[in-house]
């Protein structure tokens, strides 16, 4: 159990919660009061005592109220050169009068659909922040592709967060694609202030035969937000999921995603790059279930540590039994900027079928000084060379973004990134 001396509060928000979905909510608080919040020496959270942040940072563990945004601030928000429709929220809340309407696509309130499977994807009891979710969250935002939709346009989840005395901000949804669909999240989130909050986030992935399913996350939060998030998906056969999440700013920041592939020939691809600076402590949990013969994944995740940040990462391969024909790549490589910067790797394989190809691996290191010092033997001072280097390094992971105007933008913050403080 947790030695978090406000759990007693986490358990008062779960009482809180909106009476639908009682079995589900009913099981989560379940789950989360057989776990607790993870203790420093739980084997999850070994090296982000998320436990000890929260008590010292989160004072008022109530939910955040939605604030008023506006047009103007939308339009700010919105990345350059961006083309397709937004979805707006306020501390979790969804604003459908600075949404769009999305042609071929239902948008609902989650309240609304009494019949859904909340939880059996993301489930509670392999995280206790999912289960804090899950028991105590208001509402949320159900998105279904229907089947052999094309969706060409991207889709931007703008989420506006500003939360004071450090609440709680729960966002929640649940996002479906029918056989042979086509969709392309985007998923960003803006704090307004510098004032410590705590977002719980938890998405359902549901895709069906042969679809494609594209989720991009920026992650640009308060220097002094704590913020966790439960994200899995199931992907079926023929079918073929992509993350890329990229990591710049937060107090403490822990990332959960997970795949199921359920079916042969399916296909899933995790990105991630995080660039770290002050004492910003980012730490990636992934996981892939490989439950099928003939599946494939792919992960790559990068890092760029200064200061005193700290990262983390750990991903885990699992292949079953009858998983025959995987084939399974994972690799973590990072550069560390400062005696102080911190990374703590674990990539990890549990192979229990004998006729795959699977390989994992991590690096630790600094700039290759080779490399710098044949650019400045080419008339490049040291610091464009050092940029020039940490950038190609990054560029790997930002190649895999396939809607142009978000790579761009995403492009440019991080050039920004090395040039200023590199």
């Amino acid at each position: 159990m947790s030695t978090l001396t406000k759990q007693d509060t986490f358990i008062g928000l779960l009482d809180t919660a909106p009476n639908n979905f009682s079995a589900a909510r009913t099981l989560a608080k379940e789950s989360y009061l057989a776990q607790g919040i993870p203790v420093a020496k739980a084997e999850e959270y070994k090296f982000t005592n998320i436990g000890k942040k929260l008590e010292q940072n989160i004072s008022n563990i109530a939910p955040a109220l939605p604030f008023e945004v506006t047009s103007e601030m939308v339009h700010s928000a919105t990345f350059a050169g961006f083309e397709g429709d937004l979805l707006v929220f306020s501390n979790g809340k969804f604003l459908p009068e600075l949404s769009s309407k999305i042609e071929g696509v239902e948008v609902s309130l989650i309240s609304e659909k009494s019949d859904l499977a909340i939880g059996s994807i993301a489930k509670p009891e392999k995280d206790a922040f999912a289960a804090i979710n899950q028991a105590s969250f208001e509402d949320g935002l159900f998105i279904s592709v229907p089947k052999k939709a094309q969706i060409e346009r991207p889709i931007l989840l703008l989420s506006f967060n500003q939360a004071n005395g450090g609440q709680v901000i729960q966002p929640r949804f649940w996002i479906e694609a029918g056989d042979f669909a086509e969709v392309t999240f985007i998923d960003q989130s803006i704090s307004l202030g510098d004032t410590a909050y705590f977002v719980n986030k938890v998405i359902e992935l549901k895709g069906g035969v042969n679809t494609q399913l594209k989720y991009y996350r920026l992650q640009i939060e308060s220097k002094s937000a704590i913020e966790v998030s439960n994200i899995e998906t199931d992907v079926q056969k023929d079918a073929r999921f992509t993350s890329v999440n990229i990591s710049l700013s937060g107090d403490l920041v822990r990332n959960n995603l997970s795949l199921n592939l359920l079916g042969s020939n399916s296909e899933g691809n995790m990105y991630g790059i995080y660039l770290l600076n002050g004492k910003s402590h980012v730490d990636n949990h992934t996981n892939v279930d490989h439950t099928i013969p003939h599946a494939e994944s792919n992960e790559l995740y990068k890092g760029i540590l200064a200061d005193q940040s700290r990262g983390v990462f750990n991903g885990k391969i699992f292949v079953r039994q009858d998983a025959q024909k995987t084939n399974a790549f994972q690799q973590n490589n990072n550069i560390l900027l400062s005696e102080d910067a911190i990374v703590n790797t674990k990539p990890q394989l549990e192979i229990w079928a004998d006729d795959v190809k699977c390989s994992h691996g991590c690096t630790v290191g600094q700039l290759d000084e080779e490399a710098l010092f044949y650019l400045q033997a080419r008339g490049i001072d040291k610091t464009q060379a050092k940029g020039l280097l940490l950038y190609a390094f990054a560029g790997e992971v930002l190649e895999k973004i396939e809607e142009e105007s978000f790579r761009v933008y995403c492009d440019t913050l991080i050039q920004e990134r090395l040039g200023s403080k590199f």
